[in-house]
């Protein structure tokens, strides 16, 4: 006979709800089709700038997931010219998923952070509201020792972003290939291995998040 009170049943009970949740973690998106049109927003990092149409990441993962993955990236763009442009690539296009990263040269032009930091959340509420769903991709701040000693960071202000507007956040792939000079083609673009090696970490945070299979 079991003589365990039943305020302590009910506590284990609770318990082993609580842990159930915890280890459970984020409930994943649900993946995307292929032929999904997918949207990748962003400036020289995302744009073919220094290697051929073709070896950019984003045609890589669209070879990797069966998306059609439309490159919107424009070299030298800040995350206002981004914001400017986004309407109508979503009236074109109609994307799934966009996947957005910005704000590199509004870092390297000093630019106010609360500027950025209110364009991409206008961004993502933008995709959201056209019922496409959104990433953010961070993108690593400048830094000389980062730089020297080959160790970027994403800047901090991409995971509040990303948290205020409740979008999942891919925070390593660009620093981890920015932070290898055998990945880039000067100091601040990837060249094809770069390209190659973005893909397949953008594709790997995908497939946890959900959105690829």
């Amino acid at each position: 006979m079991n003589k365990t009170p039943s305020i302590t049943r009910g506590f284990l009970a609770l318990l082993v709800l609580l842990l159930a949740v915890a280890c459970g973690g984020t409930k994943k998106e649900a993946a995307l089709p292929a032929g999904s049109t997918v949207l990748a927003l962003g400036d020289s990092l995302t744009a073919p700038h220094g290697v051929k149409p073709g070896e950019d990441w984003p045609t890589l993962l669209a070879q990797k997931t069966g998306w059609v993955v439309v490159n919107a990236g424009v070299s030298g763009d800040t995350s206002a010219g981004a914001l400017a442009r986004l309407p109508a690539l979503l009236d074109e296009h109609n994307p799934q998923l966009v996947l957005v990263s910005l704000g590199g040269n509004d870092m390297l032009r000093k630019l106010p952070q609360a500027q950025t930091v209110a364009n991409l959340g206008s961004m993502l509420e933008l995709v959201k509201a056209r019922g496409a769903r959104a990433v953010l991709l961070a993108t690593p701040k400048p830094s000389i020792a980062g730089a020297v000693f080959n160790s970027l960071s994403a800047a901090d202000f991409y995971a509040d972003v990303a948290k205020d507007k409740k979008v999942p956040l891919i925070a390593d792939a660009l620093p981890e290939v920015l932070s290898d000079t055998a990945l880039k083609s000067d100091q601040l673009h990837p060249n094809v291995a770069g390209h190659a090696l973005l893909a397949t970490r953008i594709f790997e945070a995908l497939q946890k998040i959900g959105f690829a299979r």
